[in-house]
């Protein structure tokens, strides 16, 4: 079971729910600061630590072997979901994110996952086999909002490998908003923040 902390939202009996899968090295607590940032009173927070320790932070797969680690924390994220949607967070209202090897593993999740959810956010992250991915794809597959995010002066994941990926998902006739930014390997302030917080908000029906 992986471990993951609830940030409960601000607006009381809210079922929506932002599942934050970091990147390598990382853990949950670097991803802290997100709430405030996005300001989504009506959204609760899981973040969830991935499963392999790393130099005092952890890892979702190894990088040198990524195939099986991959596929084992799939499946932990699996599980994950069943479990908040047994607590009250159905899929439906569910946003999946992650930044790097968390941004790979949203897409492996969130794309061959059998229920929609509401959005897929991945941040300055590449795909790790696109033809199998979609080779794969359930009938929800085709149906997912996805947003991705990435850095022009990225050093760790060069931009021109990713940008080759996006056409391939997109000609499977998922639906991807491609977002090209001014940045390293990070996260770019308020710009950024905002293009993701107005796609969260576009995957939810307007509040009554």
């Amino acid at each position: 079971m992986l471990h993951s902390e609830l940030i409960p939202a601000v607006e009381p009996n809210s079922r929506r729910l932002l599942i934050m899968l970091h990147g390598l090295g990382d853990s949950l607590e670097g991803f802290r600061w997100l709430p405030a940032a996005l300001r989504l009173p009506a959204m609760n927070y899981l973040l969830v630590n991935a499963p392999d320790d790393y130099y005092g932070g952890y890892s979702w797969f190894d990088l040198n072997q990524p195939a099986p680690g991959v596929e084992r924390s799939r499946k932990m994220l699996f599980a994950l979901l069943e479990d908040v949607a047994a607590r009250g967070f159905p899929p439906e209202l569910i946003t999946l994110c992650g930044f790097s090897q968390g941004c790979l593993m949203t897409l492996e999740v969130g794309l061959s996952y059998p229920h929609k959810l509401a959005g897929l956010i991945g941040i300055s992250g590449w795909v790790l086999d696109p033809e199998k991915l979609i080779r794969e794809l359930p009938p929800a597959g085709r149906q997912q909002r996805v947003l991705m995010t990435h850095g022009t002066q990225d050093p760790l994941i060069p931009i021109a490998k990713v940008r080759l990926q996006i056409p391939i998902l997109q000609a499977a006739g998922i639906s991807v908003t491609w977002q090209e930014f001014a940045k390293d390997h990070t996260i770019a302030g308020a710009a950024e923040i905002s293009v993701i917080r107005e796609f969260i908000r576009a995957g939810y029906p307007p509040a009554h």
